[in-house]
């Protein structure tokens, strides 16, 4: 059976995508073929579409980080074929076909089912950036996170910081959003920012290691100076969870904050997850997500507009969530 994928390829160094027909035949080794739904875009999905960050290393490559759809056949004893399901992480869309055709493979270890009361749309309005929000806030409360004290959230208007602000001020926390764009404050408002920050206060790398204390936590989707400076003005004991490098890797700080304010840096990732926490975190996105807020900030865009979505993204002009419906 033939269904549509968008596929790149790569020739003298340069990668272009279509949406192309393949088969069964074409698909990559795994003991579950899914019937895609729905997936997402993702900064690193425009890494990929634009042949930049050396993710993909073969080509022909179907990208696409995440998705949701109904298991079409297994070989699995864990699924069969009619369950709903949704895959994040494990390098999907990058050295293994992703999301972005009408059909996957996949190993039944990768795939978790879909929560009741998410339709496949609005778990990928979630996707891997809401998963990893969620990730996130877990991982601030485990490390001492109380309500009264105001949570910065980095890159706030991209789907992970938009995710994190959801659901923190659901939570009841006082959120500050930082971003760049003047024309998303009052998106942001909406979602529950009580105080907006301009990027420009966090570009510039920190005067001292340490400013004055302000944060008492903080979900930083940026990395880079931009870390640098969420961290020099952590409060005591504030935790910080880092879970996005968008704005580099380097990291140009002192122990100084670690020793004599006790800052926790909590690395987050959506991939090196048990399957017990991954679980936990989709069922906590269903009870403390907002699906209200979580449609505002969702757009739905076909396979056929990859390429420009791509571009946007690395850009810094896509705003929430946006879903790709395969089918469309």
């Amino acid at each position: 059976m033939s269904f549509s994928a968008f596929v790149i390829e790569e020739a003298d160094g340069k990668v272009s995508g279509a949406v192309r027909s393949l088969d069964d035949a074409d698909l990559p080794e795994g003991d579950v073929t899914v019937r895609v739904a729905c997936s997402t875009l993702n900064y690193k999905d425009g890494l990929v579409l634009n042949g930049l960050g050396k993710l993909v290393r073969q080509y022909p490559h179907v990208p696409g980080i995440d998705f949701a759809g109904t298991v079409e056949a297994s070989s699995s004893p864990d699924y069969k074929p009619g369950d709903k399901v949704i895959l994040t992480g494990w390098r999907v869309g990058e050295t293994h076909w992703g999301g972005y055709a009408q059909k996957a493979r996949v190993r039944s270890d990768w795939l978790v089912p879909l929560p009741s009361g998410l339709s496949e749309r609005r778990a990928m309005a979630i996707g891997t950036a809401g998963f990893t929000a969620m990730l996130a806030v877990m991982a601030l409360e485990d490390h001492g996170l109380v309500a009264g004290g105001e949570v910065l959230v980095t890159g706030a208007s991209g789907g992970l910081g938009s995710v994190a602000m959801a659901v923190l001020a659901r939570l009841g926390y006082r959120v500050a959003a930082v971003t760049g764009r003047a024309e998303t404050h009052d998106y942001l408002r909406d979602l529950g920012a009580d105080t907006i920050l301009d990027r420009a206060e966090f570009s510039e790398a920190p005067k001292r290691p340490m400013a004055s204390a302000r944060w008492a936590g903080a979900v930083d989707a940026v990395g880079g100076t931009t870390l640098a400076n969420v961290i020099a003005g952590m409060a005591y004991g504030a935790p910080i969870a880092a879970c996005g490098n968008a704005g580099g890797i380097d990291l140009h700080t002192t122990v100084l904050p670690f020793i004599l304010r006790g800052v926790g840096l909590l690395g987050v990732d959506s991939v090196m997850c048990p399957k017990e926490r991954r679980l936990r975190a989709w069922d906590r996105l269903v009870r403390d997500l907002p699906l209200d807020k979580l449609d505002a900030m969702t757009t739905v865009a076909p396979l056929a507009e990859l390429p420009e979505l791509g571009r946007r993204i690395l850009k810094g002009q896509v705003r929430g969530r946006v879903v790709v419906d395969v089918n469309l």
